[in-house]
């Protein structure tokens, strides 16, 4: 997998858990160690991967490269 697959993927989950959110179904956000399990194969896909940059840019604490998130 290459950078831009684990962005998509990334991607994918925050508007999965945002929608969830906003329709108030919090069971069917992504937990903790369903995103654990994830990051643990993305990192056996590609050695370079790195697992908290993709975390952290799920939770919204970072943008897509690492860097400040951008203000909507």
């Amino acid at each position: 997998m290459t950078k831009k697959d684990f962005i998509a993927l990334a991607d994918a989950i925050r508007d999965s858990n945002r929608t969830a959110e906003n329709c108030g179904i919090s069971d069917y956000e992504f937990n903790q160690l369903q995103l654990n399990i994830l990051a643990a194969f993305c990192s056996q896909q590609n050695s370079r991967f790195n697992r908290e940059r993709w975390l952290s840019y799920i939770a919204g604490e970072c943008g897509k490269n690492g860097g400040k998130v951008k203000a909507a």
